[in-house]
């Protein structure tokens, strides 16, 4: 059995059947594994996960009785199969086939026939096959298409209007570049830049965040530029939440929501070392994998904090210049990064918005008379975004919004909001 379709199998397994993340689960199977391609694992898993609805709709067309009662392992290399035959040019099709039916004897025992059946059914029948019509039902069209729940669709749509809804979606499938956000304690950009291109890599500087280069090239993160700490992988929407927030040396800042730390190390970069950051986080595994990074980068004025968010620290409280709540949300905005992300229903939405109320009410509690709130999110959800806003601002008088920003992810960026405030003295 071919070792990097096992791999891709076992990670798709992961997500479909114990809810993981896609780019966790990957990097812990290649670690286990050792398959030979990782390129290859990687664009096989990202390639299924991003169109399961479409692939799942055609086999609804090819299998005579229909989904319901074919078994995932089936279903999943059903999936891998055509994923393969119609989207991998470097997989002849009779190599998608073999392969697939190959992994079937061992992972689906029995079945190997069945679903060889089905994959020489969809080679002569692919052309054929439908998709729902355009004009008949839009939502159901583009639910199909790009293989997104209908809940998002319809949320997209009342928000941004159908035209702009199917440019999400469409940018939403798309593989993002890689971002890196420049230390300015080591180095500048335009050193950066010059050091890059020197080992071979292309980068090009950001519009977006005035300390982020994309960078394309494969190997960065090997480059001893990445050991010293002289840059950091981040999208340029993240690194625009550390730059709106405005942390300047000598500030006391606390990140309520610090984990993994990307706009901790950001924000604290900003201050050259001199004030101190207060980084919460609720889980102290996750605290522990913040220090690797908080070394490589040189910081020292990190304080790593366990604690849940919800519940403010008495002696902090009042005392901060600057408050970062960067709440867990539906990462409706990360979509490309992580795909699982489009098939999770809408039903635990009202306890999310709960929390995030909660954690934005007790994030208020740290601000100095005059002080900095950010509030951000990598969702495309106003309940998310904007309505939190304006329900904090009703119930907090003594705050006022400075700036407001949506970033979608057609613009080339992950999906962000950011909303900065003052509290008034």
């Amino acid at each position: 059995m071919d070792l990097n379709r096992k791999t891709a199998f076992e990670v798709l397994m992961d997500v479909e059947k114990e809810g993981a993340y896609s780019n966790l689960s990957l990097n812990k199977f290649i670690e286990k594994n050792r398959p030979d391609s990782p390129a290859f694992v990687r664009e096989l898993v990202y390639g299924v996960l991003k169109n399961k609805l479409l692939l799942d709709w055609f086999l609804e067309q090819l299998v005579p009785s229909g989904l319901k009662k074919v078994k995932m392992q089936d279903k999943m290399l059903l999936r891998m199969g055509i994923y393969q035959i119609s989207y991998m040019d470097s997989v002849p099709e009779y190599a998608a086939v073999s392969q697939t039916v190959d992994m079937a004897k061992k992972l689906a025992k029995g079945r190997e026939k069945f679903i060889n059946g089905v994959l020489r059914g969809y080679i002569r029948n692919r052309f054929q096959l439908e998709v729902p019509e355009k004009g008949k039902d839009f939502v159901e069209y583009l639910s199909v298409v790009y293989s997104v729940e209908k809940w998002i669709v319809r949320l997209w749509a009342d928000t941004y209007g159908d035209e702009k809804t199917e440019e999400i979606l469409k940018a939403s499938n798309e593989t993002p570049e890689l971002s890196v956000r420049v230390n300015v304690m080591k180095t500048d950009r335009s050193t950066l830049k010059k050091r890059l291109e020197e080992l071979g890599f292309k980068a090009e500087e950001s519009r977006i965040s005035c300390r982020a280069l994309t960078v394309k090239g494969t190997g960065v993160l090997e480059s001893r530029e990445y050991r010293e700490g002289l840059f950091s992988v981040q999208d340029e929407a993240s690194i625009l939440v550390s730059d709106i927030l405005d942390a300047r040396p000598g500030d006391s800042v606390a990140d309520v929501c610090a984990a993994p730390g990307g706009k901790t190390i950001a924000t604290a970069e900003l201050m050259a070392g001199k004030g101190v950051i207060y980084a919460m986080d609720k889980y102290k595994h996750k605290l522990k994998l913040m220090e690797t990074q908080v070394k490589r980068a040189g910081i020292d004025n990190i304080r790593l904090i366990c604690n849940d968010s919800r519940q403010p620290l008495a002696e902090l409280r009042g005392r901060m210049n600057r408050v970062l709540a960067d709440v867990p949300c539906s990462g409706l905005g990360v979509i490309r990064r992580k795909p699982e992300i489009k098939y999770k229903g809408s039903q635990d939405l009202s306890e999310l918005i709960d929390t995030q109320q909660q954690i934005l009410r007790a994030a208020a509690e740290y601000v100095s008379d005059g002080g900095i709130l950010v509030y951000s999110t990598c969702t495309i959800n106003p309940y998310e975004n904007e309505k939190q806003i304006e329900k904090f601002l009703r119930g907090n008088g003594n705050f006022k919004a400075l700036e407001q920003k949506q970033l979608l992810p057609d613009g080339g960026t992950d999906g962000f909001f950011i909303c900065r405030m003052r509290k008034e003295q």
